[in-house]
């Protein structure tokens, strides 16, 4: 389930770190307007790659573990299995749309294009800078997870109230997923080594979440790192509001998804000072 960083063009930051008098202007939003500029200008010329891989990476997913399984598993915590795998989808496409922008592609910008290094050498503090690039990988990403959700309606979820609160639990899992992925690419000495955390780290954990398969009737061990395992609790919230069954239990995993995005957000401020300023 692994997905190649995308070849990305050339960059060059804007000017929209100023206001309109050349002063400066070390605030959160202009930083992110500059930076949301900027990604929507490279956006129009990437976008089919993205949106292809994006969307049929999940698809194909659906299609083989829903039509190969449901002829052996009838259901899967009392929801027909191709419905509880497809809101599974819905998880793993956020995972890896977020967590490959926040690793790969933030790495890139720092160590290859420089573009960090060109942007702070305006009136923006790194946490503005790290705000910003968060919150677009946030926001695409969770569009694109939007789709194995519609068609999971289509082929039968039925449509709840609660279901509105898929894509605010997909917006926050996004954001932290990103940021700890920036955080990470923080922390390895090459490139090369973020597929070692893809493989080693992400897979796992995406298996210890519930997303294919229930964790009832597995060891107690995997369900006790599931209690820690920050994709499971998205899963759980996904999961829940989408077939309209959440209750006071899922305060816990909501409280968790918070937690993880201010730590997440705390160490990717922390590593990219350390990378770019120190």
């Amino acid at each position: 389930m692994t997905r190649a960083a995308p070849a990305r063009p050339a960059e060059t930051p804007t000017n929209a770190f100023e206001d309109e008098g050349g002063a400066a202007t070390p605030t959160l939003l202009p930083t992110m307007r500059a930076v949301w500029l900027r990604e929507l200008l490279l956006f129009r010329r990437y976008w089919p790659a993205i949106t292809f891989g994006s969307l049929i990476e999940p698809l194909v997913y659906m299609a083989g573990f829903g039509l190969g399984f449901s002829a052996l598993v009838d259901s899967a915590e009392g929801r027909p299995y191709p419905q509880f795998v497809g809101v599974g989808m819905v998880v793993t496409s956020l995972l890896f749309a977020s967590a490959f922008a926040g690793m790969f592609e933030t790495y890139n910008r720092r160590c290859y294009q420089h573009l960090y290094d060109a942007v702070l050498s305006r009136p923006v503090d790194v946490w503005e800078l790290v705000t910003a690039e968060a919150s677009w990988i946030a926001v695409k990403s969770s569009v694109y997870s939007s789709v194995p959700l519609l068609v999971t309606l289509a082929i039968g979820l039925p449509a709840s109230p609660t279901l509105l609160l898929v894509p605010i639990i997909t917006l926050v899992s996004a954001s932290a997923f990103a940021l700890c992925g920036m955080w990470v690419s923080t922390l390895v000495p090459a490139i090369d080594w973020l597929r070692l955390v893809v493989s080693g780290v992400l897979t796992p954990l995406v298996m210890a979440a519930g997303v294919f398969f229930p964790l009832d009737g597995l060891p107690g061990w995997i369900q006790t790192v599931a209690g820690v395992n920050p994709i499971y609790h998205c899963m759980q919230l996904v999961r829940h509001a989408a077939f309209g069954v959440l209750d006071a239990g899922d305060w816990l995993h909501a409280l968790v998804l918070v937690a993880f995005t201010a730590l997440a957000w705390f160490l990717a401020v922390r590593g990219m000072s350390r990378r770019l300023l120190d």
